[in-house]
């Protein structure tokens, strides 16, 4: 079995897993771990980095002992990451000066807000294709800086770090050795320039952050260091790297410019590449790097939408109205027909293209006949219609775009009711892959590429499958009926 394996690091909001691929990228083993979630605030969100950290390391332990592997029969590790969340550590020790700010968190909005007001947002849309908002990780790092006594004269010394969770993971794997990101994760921390390729000190001196804290930049399949030792036996390199929806880009095979994919997990991510020119949105989309090889940088244009999975999770942990997700399609498609009731889940505010971080989510429509199965539909049904939001603005941001067909990954596409109520709602087919598990497959790839074992793009997307396509069963006409509703209900919020 000598090096045929490659180990994926799947670092995610709500959990950590670990999968492992053979040379031709087929799931030898998997193991995932839920770790707790932390809301000290309203619109606070944070993790325990020892959590992302434990879990990380022991699911990859899990996953080669499932396969019956050892260490020396893995090529690389690819790595694959919740986006924006913010860890600031100590660079001696490794721990982290303050929990984990995670990407949802909304703590920054009123400063977001004055920089707005004072008329930086063009600036730092122009160098990052990003907007002024809590989003990212740029504001989130200033936070820690500003509120944990010395974090700013001890990071002036060059005595604390800053990274997205790659960079933690990578710190943590390597030893120290390594302080590095990619280009992917780079581009969404609202401080890094997709033009030039490199930190801007222009921001950088806005937010007042010291530079030093910064890990330096590379492709997203190029050398991030090698594992410590006694972590799982022997030395393994680490060879790609990219953001969770990045990665999904890549296991979509979404390598021609125009190609879009959508991935359903805590939240929705839908990405279009635009080929080697950044476009940017005049609907409040984002501009970023869908991947970075050879020091070329590929960019595509994103819509996010903050609450996806998270809605089916409420249903669970909050509403308690279901036990397990699978129960959610099952409630779904008990409902009472003639109820059209509506959930807008922004309980953490509204990404785009509205970016609203203040408002919070309401349901309109309800009835004394309004039950669990209603509530479970009308949570489903968010998602589609957030979804069309997205491909609405994409379509008129840029005219290129083939929307004839979406391509779907993540954990809510296992839902056919969800499934076809997107293909219902958006008036086009949507496929759904044979493999689902795209974001572990795109840093596995990346990993792969890097090792040799793993072809160029162009042949990798041949070897893309169709396990279902779901196709429209009700007309244009009804589905932009129900959009209008729908958008009606979140202006209502918003106005």
């Amino acid at each position: 079995m000598s090096k045929t394996r490659l180990l994926a690091i799947d670092q995610g909001t709500t959990s950590s897993r670990a999968i492992l691929f053979d040379a031709s990228l087929n799931v030898m083993s998997f193991a995932q771990e839920e770790f707790p979630q932390h809301f000290p605030q309203s619109g606070w969100v944070e993790h325990d980095p020892e959590d992302i950290w434990s879990s990380t390391a022991a699911m990859c332990r899990q996953a080669i002992e499932r396969d019956h592997a050892s260490s020396s029969d893995i090529a690389a590790i690819g790595i694959t990451n919740q986006r924006e969340t913010t860890i600031v550590w100590d660079k001696a020790t490794g721990r982290a000066i303050y929990n984990a700010i995670v990407w949802q968190d909304r703590r920054t909005a009123d400063y977001c807000r004055e920089l707005k007001n004072a008329g930086h947002e063009p600036m730092v849309t122009e160098k990052t294709g990003l907007l002024l908002d809590p989003y990212f990780s740029a504001t989130k790092l200033k936070w820690i800086l500003d509120n944990i006594y010395g974090a700013r004269a001890r990071a002036a010394k060059g005595e604390l770090l800053f990274g997205t969770v790659d960079s933690f993971l990578i710190w943590h794997l390597t030893g120290g050795k390594s302080h590095v990101t990619d280009a992917t994760n780079a581009a969404r921390t609202m401080l890094y320039d997709i033009r030039k390729g490199c930190w801007s000190s222009t921001i950088c001196n806005l937010l007042d952050i010291p530079m030093q804290m910064l890990p330096e930049v590379k492709d997203s399949a190029a050398e991030f260091g090698v594992t410590r030792a006694d972590l799982f036996g022997s030395e393994i390199p680490i060879l790609g790297v990219a953001g969770d929806q990045q990665a999904a880009t890549i296991g979509q095979a979404c390598f021609e410019p125009g190609m879009i994919k959508s991935t359903y997990g805590t939240g929705c991510f839908v990405l279009i590449n635009t080929g080697d020119v950044p476009v940017y949105s005049k609907h409040r989309l984002l501009t970023t790097i869908a991947y970075q090889l050879d020091g070329k940088p590929i960019y595509a244009l994103e819509g996010s939408i903050f609450i996806a999975g998270a809605v089916v999770q409420w249903l669970r942990d909050g509403l308690k109205i279901i036990r397990n997700a699978d129960e959610t399609q099952g409630l779904a498609e008990t409902a009472d027909e003639t109820e059209n009731v509506i959930l807008v889940p922004a309980f953490t505010g509204l990404g785009a293209p509205y970016w609203n971080a203040e408002c919070r989510g309401a349901m309109f429509g309800i009835t004394r006949n309004t039950g669990p199965a209603e509530i479970a539909k009308a949570a489903l049904n968010s998602v589609a219609f957030q979804t069309h939001d997205l491909i609405e603005a994409i379509a008129e941001d840029w005219t290129d775009s083939d929307l004839s067909v979406l391509r779907v990954d993540g954990g809510m596409t296992k839902s056919d009711w969800t499934m076809q109520a997107l293909a219902d709602q958006l008036s086009i087919p949507i496929d759904r892959p044979e493999n689902t598990e795209t974001t572990a497959l795109g840093a596995a790839y990346l990993a792969g590429l890097r090792a040799g074992l793993c072809p160029p793009p162009e042949e990798f997307s041949r070897q893309w499958a169709l396990e279902t396509r779901f196709t429209p069963k009700i007309s244009a006409e009804v589905a932009a009926t129900r959009h209008a509703e729908w958008k009606r209900a979140v202006q209502s919020l918003i106005s």
